[in-house]
């Protein structure tokens, strides 16, 4: 180790304390940013179990499924409640988005080698790969955060619905959430607006009840072919918990189309920090 001779251990050991304790903050700002955007909490999730608690991207994707899945559950009761909720379109969208994941997480995750491109000396790891396309997805999150898009407010809604599209888009949402362990709200969100001609409230309310099932069925597939700290997962997926109830109590006092566009900033930044630590540094 290069650097022994310049920190003492007991000075490391104290930063890293410091580190996990920020991680453990950060659970509760996973459950706030859900509990007042409702959606994001895989933005943060990701970055926060990968370079602050150090858990492999692969383990890491888990852990968010849960973690999200859990969360979105909450909301999901809240909608329920309030009669919002599109069932029809929920089980139509919802069972290949199913099969996806599961398919994923179970059977293609656990094959793809640890190892994927060898260059000389520059090899691009399983883990990189995730976190680079992490990356780029987070980007596109951010741009359709930061851009105002006028077409929620233009589009004319319709009780006519586009099943074929539906399937399709539940197993493309599918395949990108087993891969990278995201809920898919910023895509959920428009496919059921823009295509599929869904008020803005129901899309929302549907959309986190196909996260909440969608991000735990994922997990599942993961029980066999990943070791779970179960003691750690739960905590963090408390404190998220938490952070919802805090979130949605200052949802009443902010803006939401400011928060989501501060919050597409701090995405894109975040999502610009991982491309550099993974391949830069």
């Amino acid at each position: 180790m290069k650097h022994e001779h310049l920190f003492p251990n007991n000075l490391i050991k104290q930063l890293m304390e410091i580190i996990e304790v920020l991680g453990y903050i950060g659970a509760l700002i996973v459950g706030v940013t859900l509990g007042l955007i409702g959606g994001g909490g895989s933005i943060i999730s990701i970055p926060i179990l990968t370079y602050m608690f150090h858990i492999n991207p692969i383990t890491t994707t888990a852990y968010s499924l849960f973690v999200i899945g859990t969360s979105s559950s909450i909301g999901t009761l809240n909608n329920w409640k309030k009669g919002l909720i599109d069932y029809r379109i929920a089980i139509v969208f919802a069972i290949p988005a199913f099969l996806a994941v599961y398919i994923v997480r179970k059977y293609i995750m656990p094959e793809i080698p640890l190892e994927i491109i060898a260059i000389n000396s520059f090899v691009i790891t399983k883990d990189m790969a995730i976190m680079a396309f992490f990356a780029v997805v987070m980007i596109f999150s951010a741009i359709s955060m930061i851009k105002k898009n006028k077409f929620f407010t233009t589009v004319q809604f319709s009780n006519r619905h586009n099943y074929p599209l539906i399937i399709l888009a539940g197993l493309i949402i599918g395949l990108l959430t087993g891969v990278i362990g995201i809920g898919g709200g910023f895509l959920i969100i428009p496919t059921l607006v823009l295509l599929l001609k869904i008020p803005m409230k129901k899309a929302v309310a549907t959309t986190l009840f196909i996260i909440a099932i969608k991000s735990l069925v994922g997990f599942l597939g993961d029980l066999g072919n990943t070791e779970i700290n179960w003691g750690f997962l739960l905590i963090f997926t408390a404190l998220s918990t938490i952070g919802i109830f805090f979130g949605t109590y200052l949802s009443a006092y902010i803006k939401g189309v400011n928060l989501k566009k501060s919050f597409g900033w701090m995405t894109m930044f975040v999502a610009l920090v991982i491309l550099c630590k993974e391949f830069l540094i």
